[in-house]
């Protein structure tokens, strides 16, 4: 069974203490597809200091808190993705301009009108850019012990700002991986 079997859309990649890459270095990305020709998803816990109002004016009032650009990966920069919660009730089936994930959670077509998304929603987040796996990578780098595979919860990806968010998903994850969340950011600190 290959090493990235457990990766689905709606699954974290929790990166491992060891990952030092500036890129990925105690991160949670959320996978938005998987399959064989390769893998896409966005860091949940990289806030960026662009307003979200001054690249997307029309959804930028709509965004949740902090109301900033997130960094969603180190491929395409200039991309904005952006994942909706949906709100309890609402169903996306037949609905234009999102695309479902998993459970509550949709990809949603920036190019469609706020005004009637929106209000489907129990929050929103745009990403610039996203992380990005050729067929075999990520397989590889879950072999080498850079990631950890965890199923996410549908609040995650509106996970405030200003919360560790790696470390959270670490420590729900029970024994042994909870330890992993009291691992300094450097063990000099230790």
């Amino acid at each position: 069974m290959p090493s990235d079997a457990a990766v689905e859309p709606g699954t974290l990649l929790v990166a491992a203490p060891g990952l030092l890459d500036k890129n990925f270095r105690r991160t949670v990305v959320y996978i938005i597809d998987h399959r064989s020709e390769g893998t896409l998803g966005v860091v949940l816990n990289r806030p960026s200091e662009v307003p979200v109002d001054d690249v997307l004016p029309t959804w930028g009032p709509h965004v949740t808190r902090p109301g900033s650009v997130f960094v969603g990966g180190p491929v395409d920069q200039k991309t904005a993705l952006c994942l909706a919660a949906m709100r309890t009730g609402e169903e996306l089936t037949g609905v234009t301009g999102l695309i479902g994930v998993r459970g509550p959670v949709a990809l949603v077509d920036l190019d469609a009108d706020p005004d009637v998304l929106v209000p489907k929603f129990r929050g929103m987040r745009v990403f610039a850019g996203y992380s990005g796996w050729d067929v075999g990578q990520l397989a590889g780098e879950i072999d080498r012990g850079d990631w950890i595979v965890v199923p996410a919860l549908p609040g995650d990806v509106l996970a405030p700002a200003e919360q560790d968010l790696w470390g959270r998903v670490l420590r729900r994850q029970g024994m042994p991986l909870a330890l992993l969340a009291t691992h300094p950011g450097d063990v000099k600190d230790n």
